[in-house]
């Protein structure tokens, strides 16, 4: 008789969870998976994915507002929040579908339901039934944050809300500054809905490169988004179906809705981790791992936004990749978590890679940068009033491209392209070696030849 019930016991099935579960099976392992909700996680349910098709929704409105200068009538157009809500939902159920399959097939066993720890082999389920297993990885993802529990607090939706409203809010107020935010903030304003974005810091997008920060919400604002910074949401009162929100600078506004995207927190609790030993990060308050996802208890591992490390599905699901590889396929890997590209999808997009300005003169003795803010070719005719940024950085001692920052359409795109070149070490020489492919607007990065700025630091007595 087998010592455990199975080899890998997973909890979570979301995107690092899934790409585990499959992989060990691959390789060999008896592997079950515990969802308690739905297979696909936040990415797929509630996040990434539904929201890019909101996006998509509401950017709708700029291109029939741009087609007038392009010579195209359009009759006035209608729009349908439940029809928008209904088709996401059937793309969703789809996805779930198409999770639930890939995991079945590989061989591995899905149990809906949740699933908490009694010790650090056993399992214990909804249903009451015990299951032993040699190893257990724990990818719970997070989940919303909300913050002080101000008065009023009870009034307030996240985003996981946000994807599933009756109708759509004629005034929403938004707290927040990041990605969440940024992009609820313009696809509640593509549909025509007065937004007012507050968040408590100097400018919004903390953490990204400072240029993009002004281009982007100088772009939102230009949109008719109310952009308050350097205050924040310190009551909510309500009255019928309206809310006033009132803030720490003494002012108050009034929405149908009222949403918090602050930030998100791991979903750490309710696990039974205290009967485990499991420690977590005092930094952060996500499971402690080490490079290879292993937690302080030698067969407990961790993936993901649990452990508040980066919190991009990307990440997830390669860390769940090398963890499947490095216990069962008996190939150790590290995930390298240096210059991952990321995007933020408010309108217009951002996509970045590497490191801002800030974070390259503080690492590097010569930055040099390179930047190009024009007015894209299709604004020309369409009379949209609108610029894109695109910005290189340059270690000018070894002429490495260190980091990569572009405002407007297609940023993303560009930006995934423009990882494998940072990934790879090249060179400023390399970008001007290279031709450029005309008209586009990434043509840029490879025609910026002389720097804008040149930041030399002296060296230290």
């Amino acid at each position: 008789m087998a010592e455990f019930d199975v080899d890998l016991f997973v909890i979570g099935g979301g995107s690092g969870g899934v790409r585990a579960a499959r992989i060990a099976a691959g390789h060999g392992a008896r592997v079950m998976v515990a969802e308690e909700y739905r297979m696909g996680g936040t990415c797929v349910i509630r996040g990434c994915v539904p929201k890019k098709l909101l996006v998509y929704a509401s950017h709708i409105h700029h291109e029939i507002e741009d087609a007038a200068g392009f010579g195209w009538t359009i009759p006035s157009a209608t729009f349908d929040w439940p029809t928008l809500i209904a088709n996401k939902d059937k793309e969703i159920a789809r996805l779930e579908a198409a999770y639930t399959a890939n995991v079945e097939k590989s061989g591995a066993r899905i149990v809906k339901t949740r699933a908490v720890f009694e010790d650090a082999h056993t399992l214990r389920l909804g249903s009451g039934e015990a299951v032993n297993s040699k190893y257990v990885l724990i990818a719970t993802g997070g989940a919303p944050n909300h913050g002080l529990a101000i008065p009023g607090i009870e009034h307030v939706i996240s985003s996981n809300e946000a994807f599933h409203l009756d109708s759509l809010p004629k005034r929403i107020v938004i707290q927040g500054g990041g990605y969440i935010a940024l992009e609820f903030a313009c696809i509640f304003a593509g549909f025509g809905s007065d937004v007012t974005l507050i968040y408590r810091g100097e400018n919004i997008l903390r953490g990204f490169d400072d240029d993009v920060r002004t281009h982007v919400r100088a772009e939102m604002e230009k949109q008719g988004i109310t952009i308050l910074t350097g205050c924040t949401v310190n009551r909510i009162d309500k009255h019928g179906k309206e809310f006033t929100s009132h803030l720490s600078n003494g002012s108050s506004v009034a929405s149908d809705q009222v949403m918090f995207a602050i930030g998100r927190h791991p979903n750490v609790t309710h696990l039974g981790l205290e009967r485990t030993g499991v420690d977590i990060n005092p930094n952060n308050g996500g499971i402690a791992v080490d490079s290879f996802s292993r937690t302080s208890v030698p067969n407990i591992y961790a993936i993901g936004d649990v452990t508040h490390r980066i919190n991009l599905t990307p990440v997830a699901i390669r860390e769940g990749h090398a963890f499947a590889d490095t216990v069962f396929g008996k190939r150790p890997v590290e995930v390298d978590h240096a210059d991952i590209p990321t995007a933020v999808f408010s309108q217009p997009e951002i996509g970045t890679v590497g490191l801002t300005e800030t974070q390259a003169r503080a690492q590097f003795r010569h930055v040099d940068i390179y930047k190009a803010n024009f007015k894209p070719m299709k604004a020309t005719m369409s009379g949209r009033d609108t610029r894109v940024l695109m910005k290189l950085i340059v270690d000018a001692t070894s002429d490495r491209v260190i980091g990569c920052h572009i405002v407007g359409d297609g940023a993303a795109e560009m930006v995934q392209v423009l990882g494998i070149a940072v990934k790879m070490k090249a060179t400023k020489a390399d970008f001007d070696a290279t031709m450029a492919l005309h008209p586009t607007a990434a043509e840029e990065l490879v025609t910026m030849r002389t720097p804008s700025a040149r930041h030399v630091r002296e060296a230290a007595e």
